[in-house]
């Protein structure tokens, strides 16, 4: 049988973890705990030793799923409200189209725009290739490239954010 204070344990090392489902059967007894979307459920089941385990059988004992509404509270600092979303009050340059960026009009070329650079309505920021053909993408505004979100050679999709830019 397996204690609380165990179960607890094991919750708190998959949630802090990359594993998605732990399974452990121990003298009759068995713990799985899988975390779908990021949360976690725990199902303990314990078998008398003459039987075999069924997932057709309901358990004999179970613990409700640990989720942000049934969970202890914690002790500590008193949570912050989230921050403001960072690009708010920024442009978003997207992309018009299917197709694969790139930051330069050539290979070892100097990128048509980084962060910190000015650019105006006309500015060509990337190319986006698509079918072969090359396509010149404009920053449609006045301002300052904040960010440069994707990567040279990556492939992107339409509506996909390219570049911030904190307008003049």
């Amino acid at each position: 049988m397996f204690k609380l204070s165990e179960i607890k344990e094991l919750i708190k090392l998959v949630d802090s973890t990359t594993v998605q489902e732990l399974e452990i059967e121990n003298e009759g007894s068995r713990l799985l705990i899988r975390k779908p979307n990021k949360t976690e459920s725990v199902v303990v089941t314990h078998t008398p030793p003459n039987q075999h385990y069924s997932p057709l059988q309901p358990p004999v004992y179970a613990v409700a799923p640990h989720t942000a509404q049934n969970a202890a509270p914690e002790t500590g600092p008193v949570a912050q409200p989230p921050a403001a979303d960072p690009s708010e009050g920024l442009h978003k340059i997207t992309s018009p189209m299917v197709g694969t960026f790139y930051s330069a009009s050539a290979p070892g070329a100097a990128p048509f725009v980084s962060v910190g650079d000015r650019v105006g309505e006309k500015t060509t920021v990337c190319i986006l290739e698509a079918m072969k053909l090359m396509n010149p993408i404009e920053a449609e505004i006045k301002g300052e490239i904040v960010d440069v979100l994707v990567e040279n050679g990556q492939l992107v999709e339409y509506g996909q954010t390219l570049f911030l830019v904190k307008p003049e």
